[in-house]
């Protein structure tokens, strides 16, 4: 690929269940991006807080945060139902994401062809990004996709209740105090509700290339 060595920033938001990881993982993959996904720190940070006796405070937060490496957010221990949960809590905390902000600069610093997917990448960590892009998806959709997900922890759980789940932590999301989950101005919207798997890659890999190579003639 001719322009795979040209700096470029793509800043990814979107709520749970709404394409953004899958999305992203994507576009790393095929135009050779460094993947940032910053759910992922929050949940390291909760795992370390549950080793730790459920005892924190901004000294402990930013201990932790100083040596996170790419490897630790890999770990399969940070998809634990207990880690998920308290990793939504700990988001809204303004030192936890002042902490975890500062890794996601440096990595930013150090890096001139990544992809960061998250709720805030656009309007807080990346503003300067050469593409932003917001994914969405309604909620009955999304409740569809993540039904599975959640029956691995509760075999009995309905559609309804992945739902009513989805919904308390979307609005929890865009109600926050700390960073909210907001669509900002210049952002690409996508939404998967009616796009297949093949369709939003298909759908993502024209906007990426396109901003790409409009970047290369000097149009952006």
């Amino acid at each position: 690929m001719k322009n795979k060595n040209i700096p470029f920033k793509i800043a990814i938001d979107g709520s749970s269940a709404s394409g953004k990881t899958t999305g992203s993982k994507f576009i790393s993959k095929k135009f050779k991006l460094k993947l940032l996904t910053s759910g992922k720190l929050y949940r390291f940070i909760a795992l370390k807080i549950l080793k730790n006796n459920n005892k924190y405070n901004p000294q402990f937060i930013n201990k932790v945060s100083k040596k996170i490496t790419l490897n630790n957010l890999n770990s399969k221990k940070i998809f634990m139902q207990k880690v998920t949960e308290l990793a939504s809590s700990i988001a809204k905390i303004k030192y936890v994401r002042n902490s975890l902000k500062n890794f996601q600069l440096n990595f930013i610093k150090k890096n001139k062809r990544i992809v960061i997917e998250g709720r805030d990448i656009a309007s807080k960590i990346m503003p300067e990004a050469d593409l932003k892009i917001f994914f969405k998806c309604s909620l009955k959709e999304k409740a569809k996709r993540r039904l599975d997900e959640y029956r691995k922890i509760n075999k009995n759980i309905k559609l309804k209740d992945v739902e009513k789940a989805l919904k308390l932590r979307d609005f929890s999301d865009k109600s926050r105090k700390e960073s909210p989950l907001l669509f900002v101005k210049g952002a690409v919207l996508i939404d998967t509700t009616n796009l297949s798997k093949k369709k939003t890659e298909a759908k993502l890999f024209k906007l990426v290339n396109r901003r790409i190579i409009n970047k290369i003639n000097g149009n952006i």
